[in-house]
């Protein structure tokens, strides 16, 4: 519909120029309406530096080069159709800059039948800069605020949301139009929500700071319901006159967790030590035990004595094997870590599982990649796999599936601040995954202590996944455990990957299949505190033929090495008091006889630094051993000298 045309006021040229003179110092202007200048004040010429004489008869907006906030054809049909028309324009300067001006021009008609138009301009740069200005540092200040990852929170002294970050809707699960305008209880559970605004008013009417200025861990509650620990800094400030709060919130949840998996890690380690110190002195008691059940044997004639006898040996043996699932645990178990392919170590293994699991539960073994080179102890392993299928089968009473999947990894720094016990590179993965009855939260978390179990008495140890744990940290890998009730369970073991591996054939096995243990007539030099076990190795050697010596500390035992140059071997234990432990008795002994024996024994199961190469061509024996393990180990050593 066209404009309506609106008929202007009629004015002389005389009034015209009557008006420029009165007004001849304002930013005033007058035009025809196809823009040829007829009047330009003083103050035009001071605003735009075109004096008077180059302006009249020009148009203006070629002249000023006038930038318009609407097509110009608009602005003509406004004025024609209202009279008037205001807004903001830029215009420029004779030098060259640009000038933002508050313009109005209003439409007059001439005596000679034609429009004249009156401007009156304004100049507003200073205002547009300092506006720029500020929209410049609200952005710079709104980057920032997007950018950092602590959530920021503005209310008022009533508690209403005033501001809401970026971060603070992604913490929260709030946006910032949802919880605008609201309480900031809102983003609290209870009792705290009930009691906030009873906070703000006590410090209102106190002045008594209980949190503002300081660092302060509470509870913040997500927008599903769910509750968090946060670290929550709050700051004061007045605007207009009106007090306003700041409160920075930093979500703990990830820094809690490393907290307490580092204390689990330090008190399974704490108790790793304690399992394997029980089990050392229980292996001191083995000994003894089985070594004399061992010599009362060869005395008994068949019948009733010698099975209650044998059943007393089956039971030290089972109690030989528990002491061993306990060094395990306390990573002192001897591992004997040799290059393999885990792809083919899991397979092959694969038909030992599946006669071992029920027929009603489905086994697959999925292999991804290559390069699953490790070294790893493969039946230490394979022992460890073992115990996972048996929890994942008795997790499963009336069937269901055990997938184990071997993958290669890569653990990256992120993963590793996630876990401090961890070290980031390439591992081989060794995911079992059942579709058992799975665990609670809180089962999950005590599931590696050992002796916890949470099957009926007699059904279980307790020591399974304790032993796991163990080995996997000892062959310097890593063990995670998944589970939801009625979803199964995960266990993940990562084990360092290594590359160019050769895979080594296993040594066959080197015992003899005769009944009668070798022996000879060299002298033994036993050197062991604990006296029973002590009288137990003298017994066994001496029933062998050999001529026996004995010492209860290394210090006697290097003065008897002194005195007797017809020692042909040195059997000591590792761990013992005194000052002087087994290893270092070696090497002093090594040093007054270069060409003597030597040969360790431990209720730690653990070579030490025997093992490791500091007393050269020594060897090892793991208590509690049979007659024949020592008869064979030091005949061995006799007899290789």
């Amino acid at each position: 519909m066209p404009h309506r045309l609106v008929s202007p006021r009629t004015a002389s040229y005389q009034e015209l120029d009557a008006m420029v003179h009165v007004l001849d110092g304002a930013d005033i202007l007058i035009h025809r309406f196809d823009g040829t200048v007829t009047h330009w004040s003083i103050g035009c010429e001071n605003m735009y530096g075109w004096a008077r004489e180059e302006a009249v008869g020009e148009k203006v907006h070629e002249l000023l080069a006038t930038t318009f906030p609407e097509p110009a054809d608009n602005i003509r049909d406004q004025l024609k159709s209202r009279g008037f028309w205001q807004g903001e324009i830029i215009h420029r300067h004779k030098g060259g800059h640009d000038i933002h001006v508050a313009s109005r021009c209003v439409l007059v008609n001439l005596p000679d039948g034609d429009f004249a138009v009156i401007q009156t301009n304004s100049d507003v740069s200073a205002l547009r800069r300092a506006q720029d200005a500020v929209k410049s540092r609200e952005a710079h200040l709104s980057s920032i605020l997007d950018t950092v990852p602590d959530a920021m929170v503005v209310i008022d002294r009533k508690g209403i949301v005033l501001s809401f970050s970026k971060a603070a809707e992604k913490l929260f699960g709030l946006s910032s139009d949802q919880i605008c305008g609201r309480n900031v209880s809102n983003l609290m559970p209870n009792p705290y929500r009930d009691a906030h605004d009873g906070y703000i008013d006590h410090y209102i009417e106190t002045g008594e700071k209980r949190i503002i200025g300081y660092g302060r861990v509470v509870t913040g509650q997500r927008a599903d319901g769910s509750q968090f620990p946060m670290e929550l800094h709050v700051g004061e400030t007045t605007v207009n006159g009106e007090q306003i709060f700041t409160g920075f919130v930093r979500d703990l949840t990830s820094r809690f967790k490393i907290e307490e998996d580092l204390r689990q890690a330090q008190k399974m380690e704490a108790i790793g030590q304690l399992t394997g110190g029980i089990a050392h002195d229980f292996n001191n008691l083995l000994t003894v035990i089985s070594g004399n059940l061992e010599m009362i044997e060869d005395k008994l004639p068949p019948g009733t004595l010698r099975e209650i006898l044998n059943e007393a040996q089956s039971a030290a043996q089972d109690g030989a094997i528990l002491t061993g699932q306990l060094l395990a645990f306390g990573r002192r178990q001897p591992l004997n870590p040799k290059h393999a392919d885990l792809g083919q170590l899991v397979s092959g293994f694969s038909d030992l599982l599946r006669r071992t699991l029920s027929e009603d539960i489905k086994l697959s073994t999925v292999i991804e990649g290559a390069g699953l080179d490790v070294l790893v102890d493969s039946s230490q392993l394979q022992n460890a796999i073992l115990n996972i299928a048996l929890n994942a089968r008795d997790a499963m009473p009336k069937g269901g599936s055990l997938t184990t999947t071997i993958s290669r990894v890569h653990l990256d720094a992120d993963y590793a601040k996630m876990y401090p016990e961890v070290r980031s590179g390439n591992f081989v993965l060794i995911a079992m995954t059942d579709t058992g009855s799975g665990m609670s939260e809180e089962v999950r978390k005590r599931a590696i202590e050992p002796f916890f179990t949470t099957k009926e008495v007699g059904s279980g140890t307790g020591l399974g996944l304790s032993m796991v744990y163990g080995f996997v940290k000892q062959s310097g890998g890593h063990l995670q455990l998944y589970s939801e009730v009625e979803r199964g369970t995960t266990v993940r073991i990562y084990l360092p990957a290594v590359n160019g591996a050769k895979h080594q054939q296993a040594a066959p096995d080197q015992g003899s299949g005769e009944n009668r243990l070798p022996g000879g007539d060299e002298t033994v030099l036993v050197v062991e505190d604990d006296a029973r076990v002590r009288r137990v190795a003298v017994a066994r050697l001496a029933s062998m033929g050999y001529t026996v010596l004995e010492a209860e500390s290394g210090h006697r035992a290097l003065d008897l090495l002194r005195d007797n140059s017809e020692i042909a071997l040195l059997f000591t234990d590792i761990v013992m008091p005194g000052g002087m432990t087994g290893d270092e008795l070696a090497r002093e002994a090594r040093l007054l006889r270069p060409d003597i024996a030597v040969l360790f024994t431990s209720g730690y199961s653990e070579p030490g630094l025997a093992a490791k190469g500091i007393v050269p061509g020594a060897q090892w024996l793991r208590k509690p051993y049979t007659a024949k393990d020592l008869a064979l180990k030091i005949r061995e050593l006799l007899d290789a000298q």
